[in-house]
């Protein structure tokens, strides 16, 4: 997690539909209070799905 004082965290993000974890970025989480979800392309299911921040 963030250290005291830092805004910018890491954050690892789950496809929806087959629930593997194949995206790791960053958000600040002054800005962005909730989990974060985003449209990603899913190698497995070889689609854009939703990816939800685990």
């Amino acid at each position: 997690m963030a250290k005291k004082g830092e805004a910018v965290i890491h954050v690892t993000l789950a496809c929806s539909e087959c629930g593997r974890r194949n995206y790791h970025t960053q958000r600040n989480k002054n800005n962005t209070r909730g989990k974060l979800e985003l449209n990603k392309y899913c190698k497995w299911d070889r689609k854009h799905t939703l990816h939800k921040e685990v």
